[in-house]
């Protein structure tokens, strides 16, 4: 999905780990953000609620937002919802 959003931006080429932040390193805005929510609830349906998970957060905690953290978030909510 964030290859998807990232070519885009002519920029496919762009060493993706789970350190990397969406605003530091790929260098993404809010509209991205937005995007990328609409990605993954194509993906995911209603299980994987972005724009819930940002809400939640500190506007620093939103800035230093990592792949990683996104990830854990995304696991979380699909085994949330398949044990409910």
């Amino acid at each position: 999905m964030l290859r998807t959003l990232l070519a885009e931006y002519g920029e496919d080429d762009v060493v993706i780990g789970m350190s990397t932040s969406f605003n530091h390193d790929l260098e993404l805005e809010s509209i991205d953000l937005v995007t990328l929510a609409g990605l993954l609830e194509e993906r995911y349906g209603r299980r994987v609620n972005l724009a819930e998970f940002l809400a939640g957060m500190e506007f620093d905690e939103i800035i230093e937002l990592t792949v990683g953290r996104l990830v854990e978030y995304v696991v979380w909510s699909l085994k949330t919802t398949e044990a409910g």
